[in-house]
């Protein structure tokens, strides 16, 4: 069979109807795809964050790795509290702090929140061992909430003003703190240096009302001497608050009374309202032979046991002296030393604060503090919301000027103390 000569194409003029009909067409449709195409192009771009936004994303982000307790985010519709606060408009640093914030609400956790560019920067120093405002260490009240004073800081506006451990905050600068919340009313408190506020507090129930100076407070966190009881030489130990500077100094004080021939020490936690647990632990170390400190449980209930290496800076008995202003990071050492039997515990119960918070920068100065894990001491106790009950409990009111003239608990607990080396019960 002879090959078939090829037909000849024809040429586009020549081209079949059916060929025309599709024509018009791929026309249209181009022009739907162009279309949909424009459409689509603003779309994408509405859903592109701004930093604000970012900023708000992220504190969630941050919050939903990381907090103890991830049960409760189903508790309080957590990925819907996200949504809800990127529907608000944000345009400002400013919103974007108040949407973080009203996303943190539900969670209930007073202590896990957004800190301010201002607050994050206060928060930073303190634990450095500096502070500027009127020297009020603020807690919130279980269970109604209310807004007291955990503890003055020594020689500040507020302890010369003898603001006790347990007043209520009611307003400052005519301000409620109810409806400034804790972190606000803290920051409320602070200012520059020389400028004046004006707090209403309720003392054991009744009104009071005091102006106080804002000034630079130098913490001065670890104070120690010697003490005379009978024919006894005893060591005095305070720390009024956990901060960077704390082990090395704690060191070098019961390097100091061990020269001076002490037979006991007196530590005294009254008005320590915590700070870095890390420099509480380091304190404990030295002070515990190898002996359990702690035990930190995290958000999948996971247990991470704290150990004292062998050897301790001070062998010699020890008498403790808590009081209501004895929170967090002091608790931990506290209960160990009662725990282990290391230290009876002498004075009021403890204010009540098991769960540790870390730190973490935003980004653009602002930072959030997030409950982490929470902790029990050696002997498994959940002190939260409980405190630590002292082995001795001393009579109320208790001293104004903790480890001053005149500090009936301390020549008390110096009594004790002398006792114990005498051999009495």
């Amino acid at each position: 069979m002879s090959a078939q000569p090829p037909r000849p194409r024809p040429s586009q003029p020549f081209a079949t109807g059916r060929s025309k009909a599709r024509h018009p067409l791929r026309i249209l449709l181009l022009v739907a795809l162009l279309a949909l195409s424009l459409l689509a192009g603003p779309a994408r771009g509405t859903l592109a964050l701004s930093d604000t936004q970012q900023l708000v994303v992220e504190a969630w982000r941050l919050v939903n790795q990381s907090y103890v307790d991830p049960a409760r985010f189903d508790q309080v519709h957590w990925k819907r509290l996200r949504q809800k606060a990127l529907e608000q408009p944000i345009s400002s640093s400013s919103d974007a702090y108040d949407a973080i914030e009203a996303m943190l609400t539900p969670l209930g956790d007073p202590y896990t929140r957004l800190l301010r560019p201002g607050d994050y920067a206060t928060l930073r120093s303190n634990t450095q061992g500096t502070v500027t405002g009127v020297g009020l260490q603020l807690g919130l009240r279980s269970p109604d909430q209310q807004i007291v004073v955990i503890a003055p800081l020594d020689g500040s506006p507020a302890s010369e003003a003898q603001i006790p451990s347990g007043a209520e905050v009611v307003q400052v600068d005519g301000k409620a703190s109810e409806a400034l919340g804790l972190e606000q009313t803290a920051a409320a408190l602070r200012g520059p240096a020389g400028s004046r506020v004006l707090v209403q507090l309720t003392i054991r129930g009744k009104p009071r009302e005091v102006e106080l100076e804002r000034r630079q407070v130098e913490l001065r966190p670890v104070r120690s001497k010697r003490l005379r009881v009978g024919d006894h030489t005893l060591g005095y130990l305070r720390i009024t608050q956990f901060s960077e500077p704390v082990p090395e100094a704690v060191q070098e004080a019961l390097a100091d009374l061990n020269g001076k021939g002490i037979e006991g020490l007196i530590l005294d936690l009254r008005n320590n309202s915590g700070g870095l647990v890390s420099a509480g632990l380091a304190v404990a170390n030295d002070l515990l032979d190898g002996a359990p400190i702690v035990e930190t449980q995290d958000r999948n209930g996971l247990s991470s046991p704290q150990q004292a290496s062998p050897g301790q800076l001070f062998d010699g008995p020890i008498l403790t002296l808590v009081n209501a202003g004895t929170a967090s990071a002091s608790e931990i050492l506290a209960g160990s030393l009662q725990d282990n039997g290391r230290s009876e515990l002498v004075g009021a119960r403890t204010f009540g604060k098991g769960l540790i918070q870390t730190l973490i920068p935003l980004g653009d100065t602002s930072g959030l503090a997030v409950t982490v894990a929470r902790y029990l001491t050696p002997s498994g106790r959940d002190i939260q919301n409980q405190g630590i009950e002292p082995d001795v409990v001393l009579p109320q009111p208790e001293p104004l000027d903790p480890g001053g003239e005149g500090d009936s608990w301390l020549e008390q607990t110096g009594r004790l103390l002398a006792g114990r080396l005498d051999g009495t019960p």
